[in-house]
């Protein structure tokens, strides 16, 4: 990161990463009186952004003074990059987490760099605190792709409580609502974060209210998702143009049970442990579905490497570092195993749970073998399994006689 010495007789541009929330209003507002910034907002959109959120965000863009706001749809370069890859690998950190915010951060330095570069930008800010992982991601991956950026964060560098930067804003004439949420919510395609007080604490559950989606549904409904080479088509028979709007179509059908909501207990990139409640409907879901529909599909030892490979790689895809040449070593070895991966699978949502039935696919193995597993087989005699048996166990057969060994006593 470069530090230079600011000209206030000259306004300098810069790019704000901004999402019209206290913080990133504040860095609009503080950048330009304080710092004399010719101030440009960026706000990228991943997921869960209504027309209401846009009207929202434009609204404080304006009331803060900025030079400039463009709003991006990301949702589809989110999915080609990241979203898919970790359907392919069923990423789940620590066997719970789907990444619901921590994948997305990667497209939005990416395309907040690529914005930097087309308007002749090197000055960058974002609104991330000094506390958590959002900072080292979005400077790391910034100083990758545009090593020349100035990074400039005020939140972080000014130690600033929420009071006082309400306090800044009404000083400036800035008088709306900044009512401060009992939770902190952040929402996507790929699931939404909830963190509050409750999960600054080791055994606490979140309760009813701090969810973002209410229960509404107590029946059961029957739901089929169709895959293609690994990547989700069709839900109940109705074909997507893409995969995005099929991922909204599950979580659609399936949040109003409550389904997908758990609390994720990690390692941040900074050293200390975190805790965050989520619910990912449509990502468990999905990353479930996809996982049985392989089970059927590949051979066992294909299912083994993707299980460890896709532990490594979304543990470097939390931490930031999508730009790793392994990370694509590996989604090519994702992508290859992808090949037969296509059917369809029933799944019974419930409230607060579901249930994945079972699958149909011309590639499954279970129907194509010569026999049917516990009851019958016509592929080989008796003969040939006695045969089997004795070659199988012959290496530890002979270990334990050549040693003399009476482990097996204490079994």
């Amino acid at each position: 990161m470069k530090n230079r010495p600011h000209n206030k007789m000259k306004k300098e541009k810069i790019l704000l990463a901004f999402s019209g929330g206290l913080d990133t209003t504040f860095c609009a507002v503080w950048l330009a009186k304080e710092k004399n910034y010719e101030v440009h907002c960026i706000t990228i959109d991943t997921g869960g952004f209504t027309s209401s959120d846009y009207e929202q965000i434009r609204d404080r863009a304006k009331l803060a003074g900025v030079s400039s706001l463009e709003i991006i749809d990301g949702k589809q370069r989110y999915y080609e990059s990241c979203i898919r890859y970790l359907i392919f690998g069923n990423v789940l950190k620590n066997g719970t987490y789907p990444l619901s915010v921590s994948a997305e951060r990667v497209i939005q330095a990416v395309l907040l760099a690529e914005e930097a570069k087309k308007k002749n930008i090197s000055v960058i800010a974002h609104g991330s605190t000094g506390a958590g992982n959002d900072q080292v991601r979005f400077d790391m991956l910034l100083e990758i792709l545009i090593p020349e950026v100035t990074i400039v964060t005020p939140i972080r560098d000014l130690k600033l409580s929420r009071e006082a930067e309400i306090e800044f804003l009404q000083n400036n004439g800035i008088e709306f609502d900044f009512k401060k949420a009992a939770y902190s919510i952040n929402k996507g395609i790929w699931g939404t974060s909830v963190g509050g007080k409750e999960t600054l604490t080791s055994h606490l559950p979140l309760p009813e209210e701090a969810w973002p989606t209410q229960i509404t549904r107590n029946d059961t409904q029957e739901l089929k998702l169709g895959f293609i080479r690994g990547e989700l088509k069709t839900v109940n028979n109705k074909i997507y143009d893409n995969s995005v709007s099929a991922i909204e179509a599950v979580h659609g059908l399936a949040a109003p049970f409550g389904i997908g909501r758990d609390v994720h207990v990690g390692d941040t990139i900074v050293g200390i442990k975190g805790r965050v409640g989520f619910e990912a409907a449509a990502p468990l879901l999905i990353l479930k579905s996809h996982h049985a529909l392989e089970k059927h599909i590949l051979s066992k030892w294909q299912l083994y490497w993707k299980d460890q490979l896709a532990a490594w790689y979304g543990n470097w895809l939390h931490e930031g570092q999508y730009f790793e040449p392994a990370m694509r070593d590996i989604e090519k070895m994702f992508e290859s195993t992808q090949n037969y991966v296509t059917g369809d699978v029933h799944v019974l949502l419930q409230p607060y749970r579901f249930t994945v039935c079972g699958i149909e696919s011309g590639n499954d193995l279970m129907q194509a073998q010569k026999g049917v597993y516990g009851e019958m087989n016509s592929g080989w005699t008796g003969e040939d399994v006695k045969g089997f048996t004795k070659i199988f166990g012959n290496q530890v057969k002979t270990w334990m006689h050549m040693h003399n060994t009476d482990e097996y006593e204490k079994v």
